[in-house]
């Protein structure tokens, strides 16, 4: 395990961060509107994302460098600035937490799967390669390797990543399947947590596809078949509604907050939320992390 990973846990569970689309969309990102490219055009508003989640109560926070490789920049008027917006991600970022909290740059997915032979391997491994080089350099903590479906694209991002040195989180996307324990292309928890602590992750994970009521179970598997290495969890504020265009959800924080404590005994190390999550959700989970119902297992 990693020296920065066994520090952050050793402690009890670590909280992460929340939602940064929808954050963005409640500044101004228009809906189709690349997130990344407010690294450079909005940058103040990509910092206020950042404070609000550290004034929450996050002790890890992300990078507003989701999209930031070649691959999903093609086409876009950021697809010449694969180094800049990364590296401008990190230290927006960076410039929010100080020394505070720490910060792991975020690497999603290409939109191409390797598995359904849209992508060769090799494009993958060069388009990772160039973003974790550049997230790198720019003075991240560690990688979150997330919302990953294709088990392959996957690891060849989470070797991409590990060559960094940095630490690495590889967190895969589960919400297909009769009951809904797979990826979109079936890959089980099982599998994933040992293809991925094989292929170099120190924290295997998963986030978003579904409501947080749907992850303990998922959780509890990973933690089993991870062996030893700490699990990072992400959720949803449960499943959204398309009102007028745009996506909703229902659940409050609270509620959200509420499914904590099955999470922590399931085994979860990191937890944090993803789509439809705010600022709001992550400090009703502080709440309950520091409640007598949760033992009182995190940092105040």
């Amino acid at each position: 395990m990693h020296a920065l990973v066994k520090k952050l846990v050793e402690r009890g569970p670590v909280l992460t961060d929340g939602a940064w689309g929808t954050q963005l969309q409640a500044r101004g990102l228009a809906p189709g509107e690349m997130p990344d490219l407010w690294n450079l055009a909005h940058p103040q508003k990509v910092v206020e994302v950042a404070r609000a989640y550290i004034k929450a109560g996050s002790q890890v926070i992300l990078t507003n460098t989701f999209g930031s490789n070649r691959i999903r920049l093609r086409g876009t008027e950021g697809e010449s600035k694969v180094a800049e917006l990364n590296e401008a991600g990190v230290q927006l970022s960076r410039q929010a937490a100080g020394n505070r909290v720490t910060v792991f740059a975020s690497m999603g997915p290409t939109g191409k799967l390797p598995s359904a032979g849209e992508i060769s391997a090799e494009e993958l491994a060069e388009a990772f390669a160039e973003q974790a080089e550049a997230l790198k350099r720019a003075g991240a903590d560690g990688i979150v390797v997330e919302t990953m479906s294709d088990l392959d694209e996957a690891r060849i991002a989470v070797d991409a990543a590990r060559k960094t040195g940095l630490p690495v989180v590889a967190s895969m996307v589960f919400d297909s399947g009769k009951d809904k324990d797979r990826t979109m292309t079936g890959v089980t928890p099982e599998a994933a947590a040992v293809a991925l602590r094989q292929a170099g992750a120190d924290v295997i994970g998963a986030n978003c596809g579904q409501g947080i009521a749907g992850f303990a179970g998922i959780c509890a598997r990973l933690k089993a078949a991870a062996e030893g290495s700490p699990i990072w969890i992400k959720p949803n504020a449960g499943l959204p509604e398309m009102r007028a265009g745009k996506c909703y959800y229902d659940m409050t924080p609270k509620e959200f907050a509420s499914h904590v404590p099955a999470l922590i005994e399931a085994g979860a190390s990191f937890i944090g939320g993803c789509c439809g999550t705010t600022p709001q959700f992550i400090r009703a989970m502080r709440l309950e992390l520091i409640s007598p119902s949760s033992g009182e297992s995190a940092r105040a």
